[in-house]
């Protein structure tokens, strides 16, 4: 008989995590490393991202798409659309808002006993000299998620801090896209294997 349980990650967020079960995207790129390193029966991989979602679309869907697929661990990343809705719609997230319907996600996903990884926004635009309009607030949040990340105890996958990195030693040209994103915000090839590469090393797989 074969004891080991599969473990079950679920990846919860919005279009950058829907993307990522597509052909070539971070979770498909999990996925095939599993199944190279015959890994692939021990890890159920779920992508649960939908288009445009904000942090408060993500809590109205917590019961359904998370909680009742009783996953082992919790990757949350969201945060691009409640930054980016705010000039683009006038509809993004407050930072008080945004820290009070987080904290009810974590709250939430551990009671039910499992584990939570945190994400913070990677980018909207690369431009590497300070100028992407949104730079000031994506750090912002990106600071925020940290700060639940250590309040909670959660692991982190700073791709915030991963990204910008990333860009200054490989966007010598300051371009607005196409060294990790394709439009500024979505994983381009690259973008999706830094991405893979990261949540692997934060997962342990």
């Amino acid at each position: 008989m074969n004891s080991f349980k599969t473990k079950r990650i679920l990846f919860f967020g919005d279009s950058i995590t829907e993307l990522g079960v597509q052909p070539g995207g971070f979770i498909s790129k999990i996925q095939e490393a599993l199944l190279t390193q015959g890994l692939s029966k021990k890890y159920e991989l779920i992508g649960s991202g939908i288009s445009g979602n904000k942090v408060y679309d993500l809590y109205l869907r917590l019961e359904n798409d998370v909680l009742a697929k009783q996953p082992d661990v919790v990757i949350i990343w969201v945060g691009v659309n409640d930054v980016w809705h705010k000039q683009m719609f006038g509809t993004g997230t407050d930072p008080g808002k945004f820290q009070v319907f987080y904290q009810v996600l974590i709250d939430k996903i551990k009671d039910k006993g499992a584990e939570v990884v945190l994400c913070t926004p990677a980018v909207i635009g690369e431009k590497t000299d300070f100028s992407n309009p949104q730079d000031g607030d994506l750090n912002q949040y990106a600071k925020l998620i940290r700060e639940l990340a250590h309040k909670n105890n959660c692991e982190i996958c700073d791709f915030r801090s991963l990204f910008l990195e990333y860009n200054k030693v490989n966007n010598t040209s300051n371009a607005e896209w196409g060294i990790l994103t394709k439009d500024r915000v979505h994983l381009n090839n690259t973008g999706n294997e830094l991405v893979a590469k990261e949540l692997m090393k934060v997962l342990q797989l």
